[in-house]
């Protein structure tokens, strides 16, 4: 039988202790939310009778996570970025606010100084012959339907093996990374490639945790996006590509209905002329719309560690 001893007077005072109620300096809100945290893990302890070696084993498996730099990953595989965003629809489903695009994830792979372009742009370098060229466009509206002109479009993806620039060293910096400034329709249009699908690195941390609860590490072909404007509530989202067999199967939990877009293979000899292509491509169309805010918080991305933001 495992011994109970959270309810006793001396672990509840030495959870006091530890998260540094008794001290005058620090944080309060740390401590409090560290109160909480450790009364929690305590308590687990007792609970599921946790074994030294299986303590010191998930410590270790703590510090390959942060070796590996693998926590951003990490986040969302257990769901911590999709609760955030079900938070957020909370609090605008509060507020009355309705009819706009669905948020969800942004992952941990942005990168921030994408060149910018003026309602067109060319994400990729031209040097991968045997994918699918993809025609990306859409319009940016408010929720009246009226165009958001300039309003700003950034977008990110992965290339055919599922890597993305910057991460992925043999890739030309800022390749398949683009900032769109929409002309004054709201409209903005990218030509680039049909981007792959991928998984977590077999056996990587990540990894590890994920087959401890008997997932998988997939993720579907998708395409990140930010979109802002002054006097609109920055959007951060993301559509995945129908047809993919993890679609609806994404171990990040990025999947929602209205952001699931089909794309639309073009064959017409005159619609490839028209853009300038050499052959058939997949047409993808990504309409948006934005609520007003006057919040200048709510008009940026939220704050958070991302690569190259204080270069």
């Amino acid at each position: 039988m495992s011994v109970k001893i959270y309810d006793t007077a001396e672990v509840q005072d030495f959870l006091v202790t530890v998260s540094g109620f008794d001290k005058e300096g620090g944080d309060e809100r740390a401590k409090q939310i560290l109160h909480r945290l450790l009364s929690s893990v305590y308590q687990l302890i007792d609970d599921f009778d946790v074994t030294p070696e299986e303590f010191w084993g998930a410590v270790h498996l703590f510090n390959e996570i942060g070796s590996a730099k693998q926590g951003g990953l990490l986040a969302p595989g257990l769901g911590f970025d999709h609760y955030l965003d079900l938070r957020m629809d909370a609090e605008e489903a509060q507020a009355e606010v309705e009819g706009t695009t669905p948020r969800t994830i942004e992952g941990p792979l942005y990168v921030a100084g994408a060149p910018v372009s003026q309602g067109y742009t060319r994400m990729d370098d031209g040097s991968d012959m045997q994918s699918e060229v993809m025609w990306l466009t859409g319009q940016v509206r408010d929720t009246e339907g009226k165009p958001v002109a300039g309003a700003q479009v950034e977008i990110w993806h992965a290339d055919a093996q599922g890597n993305y620039s910057f991460f992925d060293p043999s890739q030309p910096e800022y390749h398949l990374r683009c900032t769109i400034i929409a002309d004054d329709e709201g409209r903005y249009c990218a030509r680039s490639i049909i981007p792959s699908g991928y998984g977590v690195t077999e056996g990587s941390p990540t990894d590890q945790v994920l087959k401890l609860l008997g997932r998988h590490g997939q993720r579907p072909a998708h395409i990140h996006f930010f979109f802002s404007a002054p006097g609109y509530r920055h959007l951060t989202t993301q559509i995945n590509l129908a047809g993919d067999p993890y679609t609806y199967d994404d171990f990040a939990y990025a999947t929602r209905d209205e952001l699931v877009v089909e794309g639309r293979r073009i064959e017409d000899t005159k619609d490839i002329a028209t853009r300038d292509l050499d052959g058939p491509f997949t047409e993808v169309v990504f309409d948006v719309v934005l609520p007003a805010t006057q919040d200048p918080e709510l008009q940026q991305r939220h704050k958070r560690p991302r690569a190259l933001e204080n270069a």
